[in-house]
């Protein structure tokens, strides 16, 4: 059984930072994509950010220039650094990941969400 196990949330003033971690942990194949989706009170969940295998990645146009992630493959590790935090960044984050299975399948993955409140 696959597990996502996230750390890092907490209260932050706005313009602060805060560093999000997700583990991987299970009996899998191999990773293919990792990232972050939050949601906010209200609203639907919406991407964060996403790292490939290969190193690609991609950010939400809210996020693009304050936020990073980074992935440590051989950890089966990603993180979500976010620095000049926004009240409007407060929301519930949640790790996602889509991963291989020796057998050929492939499946689809959440963390039990962390939360991040950002105090204007």
């Amino acid at each position: 059984q696959v597990q996502l196990v996230e750390s890092g949330g907490g209260l932050v003033q706005a313009g602060g930072s805060l560093r999000l971690s997700c583990a991987a942990s299970g009996s899998m194949f191999w990773i293919n994509t990792m990232g972050w989706y939050r949601q906010a009170p209200g609203k639907q969940r919406e991407l964060v950010a996403v790292s490939t295998s290969a190193g690609n990645t991609n950010y939400a146009d809210s996020v693009k220039g304050r936020f990073t992630i980074s992935r440590d493959n051989a950890k089966n590790t990603v993180h979500l650094q976010m620095n000049s935090l926004k009240p409007e960044d407060t929301a519930d984050y949640y790790c996602h990941a889509v991963i291989s299975f020796s057998y050929g399948g492939i499946k689809d993955y959440w963390g039990q969400g962390t939360q991040v409140t950002v105090s204007s």
